[in-house]
């Protein structure tokens, strides 16, 4: 099976500092991978280089079988479903509107396009797959940042991706909106298995069910990598945040607490 991603010595240095050095990683196709680690860890660097939005000071990146530096990357990003709960919506576009903008990679619906008939049909379909059918008029200053984490997952999907990167989906939502928001993305991975993820988070309890492999990032270095339950333990989990942790999953979640003193 070819990898959707394939990182060799990846080294990232800005300002003369390392923000990542000596990362490898693999993601095949119907893996869904965590990157976890406190601010500073190099997370968002690391999706940033995984989205092809940045690019390697050494090492290789693979991206859907082409390497960056070799390869027009806007061509890379047309198949690479990106969710960020701070996008910018320029316009109040209705919940389908803004899925549509998924097409196009933009802020706004462009002049002088308009979607075809069956991809108005396939942006009302993602819309119901994420449990907005009831919502799809409503417009985007109205919606609740739960809502828009929906909407941006269904916008992800437009452009039929094979990996989709999620940077945080869960900040700032309530409980109900992040269980309501993992369970999508439970779902969404369940009715397309092909497809590969890498969701970036701080918080264990944001974690879906559906995660299969993990990587710990401490001070710009993978200091644990490979499948979900190696990975996410309490001595490695509590080396990553330098701070003792006692981890513990139940129906597929986790939970991470101080560990007691003994």
């Amino acid at each position: 099976m070819s990898a959707l991603l394939d990182v060799r010595g990846l080294r990232v240095t800005r300002g003369g500092r390392d923000l990542l050095h000596d990362i490898d990683l693999t993601v095949l196709a119907g893996e869904h991978w965590a990157l976890l680690g406190p601010n500073g860890a190099g997370k968002s660097t690391m999706l940033a280089v995984l989205g092809a939005t940045s690019h390697p000071t050494a090492g290789t990146v693979d991206v859907l079988g082409a390497r960056l530096g070799r390869v027009d990357v806007r061509m890379l990003r047309e198949h690479i479903g990106h969710v960020d709960p701070r996008h910018r919506m320029l316009s109040p576009l209705t919940v389908v509107e803004a899925v549509l903008t998924g097409l196009t990679g933009t802020t706004d619906l462009m002049m002088r396009w308009s979607p075809t008939a069956d991809e108005v049909a396939r942006a009302e379909q993602h819309v119901i797959d994420v449990g907005l059918g009831a919502r799809r008029d409503a417009t985007w200053p109205v919606l609740s940042q739960g809502e828009r984490g929906r909407t941006l997952i269904a916008r992800a999907l437009m452009s039929s991706p094979r990996l989709l990167l999620l940077d945080e989906p869960a900040t700032g939502l309530d409980v109900a909106a992040r269980e309501h928001l993992l369970d999508t993305v439970d779902t969404l991975r369940t009715g397309h298995p092909e497809l590969g993820s890498v969701m970036v988070t701080h918080h264990l309890e944001d974690l879906p069910a559906s995660t299969s492999h993990a990587m710990l990032l401490r001070d710009g270095a993978a200091i644990a990598s490979g499948p979900v339950d190696e990975v996410i333990t309490s001595a490695s989990v509590s080396a990553c945040f330098d701070f003792p942790l006692d981890i513990t999953r139940a129906d597929g979640r986790w939970q991470a607490r101080r560990a007691s003193q003994r």
